[in-house]
């Protein structure tokens, strides 16, 4: 694309600025609500959807781990198809693929078509989320580059949890065909606005050969790994061979991608970005506590809906309100991040986390809904404190043709660190169930005061014999259930103190190129 628009003395594009740059921020925010979006909307729809296309719930559970899988593969090779392609036509071609194919999964009619659709669905969105990530901060005035981040950690946050309630309603109101339908008219006004806005606005292309042994083991060993994560706690974990060889194939897949990527000549990932002392610290980071956010936000649906009885609709909501007060805080914080302490202000994030994790873990069975919110609505207030000044140190000295790769990459270690969390604290959350069962278990014996006073209870009910033992157990289920959560709960509190300390290992000045610094 020839361009005639005014460029600085680098060569950079001068920054956009009116309705155009508003344009290009409703553009990028909704393609990436929209990819991040079907990463949860189709969560709750699976039995629908098994029924639906004759299979068992388990085989359902493909729909989404194989749009994870082949998300997670691509978003590393970001900045490689931004500098062959360019980021404009980049972001276009990828958004207009996957309207294309978010329709065919509405017009799947077996699950192995809706699994391919949504393979290949996950194939073309790798790119965009990144890559618009990259387009905001290389059109946005430098003194504005932080709201810019704010905007897009505002959708960040918002999508996940308002996935499930989506799904629910579209799902009971609608048919869960338009779970994907949806996508058709945000990904054609996203594709449109920045095909207008951005035309003349082209990045740098630079054609570099495919680096194919790179690319092969890095399809191999994160596949495996996400296979393994994905099918971990179905399969028991180490006792099944799948798991064994996944794992095993990972490892060595991984192993020997990360020499070769070091030192190819045109790798496929940039690792070298880790050399960078802020960028390693700043990933490491929120690596680690997203893996707890997300732990969070998996355990604790699920807990709502196993052992208190509530709809997956009702879960969504006691879910919901730790976005409501991070709606209005990350815009804030944003167009004031250059003039805060940006390790402070994460400090404090993981303060907020650990202290509100504490206060529900220490909640039981009998908690009321406001009891259970009320937590999720003060956390709210560290979300935009932790996300916003940690991607304002892993971006600290990028320069902007390196945009594109450092939030590739960054979106990949957190898209990993999410699947890994989903799969450990759900078994972390199991086997201390198991744990908890069989020591409340041992209480009931025949010299137990306490077990004898509840037989009389029960008797008093007319409830005996084999109904009286089977409301027993599902007592002891319950709330072994509800102290693994307390557990799970704690530990990852911690998790959020303990990286308290690592954050100061990130070290000043924090602005993009050319702004000053943020301490």
């Amino acid at each position: 694309m020839t361009s005639s628009e005014p460029r600085d003395e680098f060569g950079e594009y001068l920054p956009l600025h009116g309705m155009k740059l508003v344009l290009l921020t409703i553009a990028v925010s909704i393609a990436s609500f929209m990819e991040i979006l079907d990463m949860t909307i189709v969560n709750v729809s699976i039995p629908s959807i098994a029924g639906s296309l004759a299979v068992s719930p388990s085989e359902g559970t493909w729909a989404i781990s194989s749009y994870m899988l082949a998300a997670a593969v691509v978003q590393p090779l970001t900045g490689w198809i931004g500098r062959q392609y360019g980021e404009v036509r980049t972001f276009v071609t990828s958004a207009l693929l996957f309207v294309l194919f978010s329709a065919l999964c509405g017009l799947a009619t077996s699950m192995p078509m809706l699994i391919a659709g949504r393979l290949t669905q996950g194939l073309v969105s790798g790119p965009m989320m990144s890559v618009g990530q990259a387009l905001l901060l290389r059109n946005y005035p430098v003194k504005l580059r932080g709201l810019a981040l704010g905007l897009w950690a505002m959708v960040v946050i918002i999508a996940p949890i308002f996935g499930p309630i989506m799904g629910g309603w579209i799902t009971d109101n609608l048919s869960w065909p338009w779970l994907f339908y949806i996508n058709v008219p945000v990904g054609i006004l996203a594709a449109l606005i920045i095909g207008v806005v951005l035309r003349r606005r082209e990045s740098k292309k630079m054609k570099t050969p495919i680096d194919a042994v790179g690319l092969g083991l890095l399809v191999i060993g994160v596949g495996s790994l996400q296979f393994m994560l994905d099918n971990g706690n179905e399969k028991d974990w180490f006792s099944s061979v799948e798991i064994i060889v996944a794992a095993v194939v990972a490892v060595v897949a991984i192993g020997f991608m990360i020499p070769w990527e070091l030192t190819d000549r045109h790798p496929v990932v940039d690792l070298h970005l880790f050399r960078r002392r802020n960028f390693l610290v700043g990933t490491t980071t929120i690596a680690v506590a997203y893996f707890a956010f997300m732990g969070v936000n998996v355990v604790f649906p699920l807990w709502l809906q196993t052992t208190l009885g509530y709809t997956s609709t009702w879960a969504g909501l006691a879910m919901a309100p730790v976005g409501m007060l991070a709606l209005v805080l990350a815009p804030i914080i944003g167009r004031n991040l250059h003039r805060i302490n940006l390790r402070a202000a994460a400090s404090l994030a993981f303060l907020i986390f650990g202290i509100n994790i504490w206060w529900v873990a220490g909640l039981n069975e009998t908690a009321s809904f406001s009891q259970l919110a009320l937590p999720r609505l003060f956390q709210g207030i560290g979300v935009p404190l932790f996300f916003l000044p940690l991607n304002q140190i892993v971006m600290a000295g990028v320069g902007p043709a390196e945009l594109a790769s450092a939030a590739g990459l960054s979106n990949f270690i957190r898209t990993i660190s999410g699947s890994i969390s989903t799969a450990v604290c759900v078994y972390l959350w199991n086997t201390r169930t198991d744990y908890h069962h069989a020591v409340l278990t041992e209480h009931i014996r025949p010299d137990s005061n306490a077990w004898l006073s509840f037989q009389q209870q029960l008797d008093s009910h007319g409830i005996s014999g084999t109904t009286a033992a089977a409301y027993t157990d599902q007592l002891i289920t319950q709330q072994a259930m509800t102290l693994a959560v307390s557990d799970v709960f704690y530990l990852l509190a911690v998790a959020f103190l303990v990286l308290i300390p690592f954050v100061w290992y990130a070290r000043p000045p924090f602005g993009a190129p050319g702004t000053g610094s943020a301490h």
